[in-house]
């Protein structure tokens, strides 16, 4: 078929398409997705049973049963949803993208071993922008691959961390990684501190990247400079992103340093409001939980990274009865190792019931809410993203559970999402109303390209690094 031919084919369809929706007043979206199962994550919604989402404009304009919306709105783009869960996209609340590329590099460490020896002298010698840009293309391969539609991110030369999610088509809270000491591109805090405000300006209002500031640890960070940066996000309202008491040895450091633990250090500056993102939290006590409550900071739950590491098990549960914003992310893939938030999901439901010797704690629809709309509200963005209901963004997921054996029988499909679902198990991803996978094919990178140039990258770390 000629191209010319191909186009007046296209051309036809659509005339055709137009010309039934009119006939029939049917109302025209860009998407009709569907779903055996549809799992909106909203409590006053209950679970569809063969029901159907309409997606215009990007954002969600109609949910129901197949019947009533296929009666009413017509679509070019239909995916029936057979055999299939739709549900919100996850929502990997903290993580490092671009260190997919230091994955498996210093395993069975200690927390600051693992930094200061290894991870520490890698980043000064090998991360540049050729670094980051290939890292985060293949952290975001995995993701979508895997069912994420959102994730929150901290490290160096975020512009090209943006320009690359950008592309991907996910969506993104980038945090430009701010430090004390001697980074990759930067000689200090002055420098690296200049370099994250004119980012947030630059990003700034774009549809996709929410632009903003991390400041590493309370432990990396003088009391001044988070001051500084409190600031700079008041002033363009945006989150701070920060590393909080994530062993006890970082507890007892800042409690010789300032006379207090971390989240009350926090507070005496002034920085603890609801535009906070408090990763790791395992080590709080039941005033700093008091006080993460009160202030609405959002807490993001790492439990693979803090089981590999060794940093202990946050307590989860306690914070939950105290009303806090609780999401779940992986951290860095050099410290997990991998982006798969199924296995966060999986290991948030099992291991705080085995850590408090009760089954009952963190039912499944608990922790599935963290992974989707409790991540989203942790992360200031509740209103947009999170659940399936009209005016939310379409970031959205189809799952195959119908013909799966780990995934048979179904009894209790909220269930089966928690303990049984694989990553593999996503078949489609939709951002912002846009196809970023279909069918188990990822549409906006470049697989084989990735792939390689990650391959090639490291080859060249594991030849310079006298550590492996």
């Amino acid at each position: 078929m000629t191209k010319i031919r191909f186009i007046i084919l296209i051309w036809l369809i659509a005339f055709f398409i137009n010309s039934a929706a009119k006939a029939q007043n049917k109302i025209e979206v860009d998407l009709l997705l569907g779903g055996e199962y549809i799992v909106t994550i909203d409590d006053k919604l209950p679970i569809i049973r063969d029901g159907v989402v309409a997606v215009r404009d990007g954002r969600i304009l109609a949910i129901g049963s197949r019947e009533k919306i296929t009666s009413g709105y017509v679509a070019p783009h239909i995916l029936p949803g057979d055999g299939m869960v739709l549900m919100p996209g996850l929502i990997n609340g903290h993580t490092h993208a671009a260190m997919t590329l230091f994955r498996g590099l210093a395993d069975d460490k200690a927390l600051m071993d693992w930094l200061h020896n290894y991870i520490f002298p890698a980043e000064s010698r090998f991360v540049d922008t050729g670094f980051v840009r290939v890292g985060t293309q293949l952290a975001c391969l995995e993701m979508i691959r895997g069912g994420t539609t959102t994730f929150v991110d901290m490290y160096f030369y975020p512009d090209t961390i943006a320009e690359v999610t950008e592309k991907c088509g996910l969506r993104a809270i980038i945090a430009a990684a701010v430090i004390d000491f001697p980074s990759p591109g930067f000689k200090g805090w002055d420098d690296s501190f200049a370099a994250a405000k004119l980012f947030i300006q630059k990003w700034k209002n774009h549809n996709l990247i929410t632009p903003t500031i991390g400041p590493h640890a309370v432990y990396t960070v003088a009391p001044e400079h988070i001051i500084q940066v409190d600031k700079v996000a008041r002033r363009n309202d945006v989150p701070i992103v920060i590393h909080v008491s994530e062993t006890k040895n970082e507890v007892n450091d800042i409690k010789k340093r300032y006379g207090k633990r971390p989240m009350e250090h926090l507070n005496s500056l002034g920085v603890l409001n609801s535009n906070m993102i408090a990763a790791h939290m395992v080590w709080p006590d039941l005033n700093e939980i008091k006080l993460l409550a009160k202030q609405g900071v959002g807490v993001v739950h790492n439990p693979s990274s803090n089981l590999k590491l060794a940093s202990g098990f946050a307590p989860i549960h306690t914070m939950l009865k105290h009303g806090i914003k609780i999401g779940l992310g992986t951290d860095g893939a050099a410290s997990n190792n991998d982006l798969d938030m199924w296995q966060e999901i999986n290991m948030t439901a099992l291991i705080h019931k085995g850590n408090l010797l009760d089954p009952t704690v963190l039912p499944a629809k608990t922790v599935l809410r963290m992974a989707t709309l409790g991540g989203a509200e942790a992360i200031e963005l509740g209103q947009e993203i999170g659940a399936i209901t009209s005016g939310r963004r379409a970031d959205l997921i189809q799952v195959r559970i119908g013909n799966n054996a780990h995934s048979l029988p179904i009894y209790n499909i909220i269930s089966h999402l928690v303990y049984s679902v694989k990553s593999t198990d996503v078949v489609n991803v939709v951002v912002n109303g846009k196809f970023l996978m279909r069918d188990r094919n990822v549409l906006t990178i470049d697989r084989n390209k990735v792939t390689k140039e990650a391959k090639q990258l490291s080859m060249k770390i594991a030849t310079a690094n006298h550590r492996l």
